[in-house]
């Protein structure tokens, strides 16, 4: 398989030593200095792009690769407002889009259990409900992508629950995300339900960026063929 690499940064780089050791090629390699090289022509020269580039460049990425007809997957996150029209974008133009905040297996498992125990808390309005995720210091965006994805799931399941605020929150329909970062910690987030008689936490922790690039890898062998947008409940579920 044909890669290109869009985004060179921590994640670039521990896709392409894992891809490399998988027998794939990295045929185009993207990084801020070079970003005049995302053409059709180059673009069609690999069978599959992987997106972990930067919020402003994103959207021109994944539109460069579809117009290309080349599948791409994307893991960057801060631009997903415009998600929804990237969709439609993809759709109509028979493109191949896979979107994920977070292509790690034990976190795409977290997501399942998030949203499960956010259906069984709905009527525990005892329970206030408060989030917390922890990144290195030079993620871009606060909260995260996964910490907004498993905040709009609880919205989603808990009717009481109508936005979530990052910081701290008194407003009974806010659920507050704190977000900390802290040296090079590849990612925990954790969801606790607390009242006056228990508390219950749930918590994922990675320890290191190869779950994420080993899943990035996965969702671009499988998009391979394929026509349409995709998550990576697709992948896995």
């Amino acid at each position: 398989m044909k890669i290109a690499l869009l985004g060179y940064g921590r994640m670039g780089r521990a896709i392409e030593k894992l891809a490399l050791d998988n027998g794939h090629e990295i045929a185009l390699k993207i990084n801020r200095n070079n970003v005049d090289d995302i053409s059709i022509k180059n673009l069609q020269q690999c069978d599959v792009a992987i997106d972990f580039s930067w919020p402003s460049s994103a959207w021109n990425n994944i539109k460069s690769c579809v117009d290309a007809g080349i599948p791409i997957v994307s893991g960057t996150t801060g631009w997903t407002d415009r998600l929804p029209e990237m969709k439609s974008y993809v759709l109509g133009q028979g493109g191949a889009f896979l979107y994920a905040s977070n292509f790690s297996i034990g976190v795409n498992i977290f997501f399942e259990i998030n949203q499960a125990l956010a259906k069984l808390m709905d009527a525990q309005d005892q329970y206030k409900i408060s989030m917390e995720e922890i990144h290195h210091i030079h993620k871009l965006d606060a909260p995260s992508g996964t910490g907004i994805t498993l905040a709009e799931q609880i919205i989603q399941e808990i009717k009481r629950k109508e936005k979530w605020k990052e910081g701290s929150s008194e407003d009974e329909n806010t659920i507050p995300i704190l977000s900390k970062r802290i040296d090079m910690t590849p990612g925990t987030h954790s969801i606790k339900y607390a009242s006056d008689i228990d508390t219950i936490d749930i918590t994922h922790t990675a320890h290191s960026r190869d779950g994420f690039a080993q899943g990035a890898l996965m969702a671009g062998e499988w998009l391979l063929g394929k026509k349409g947008f995709f998550s990576m409940k697709d992948v896995l579920f």
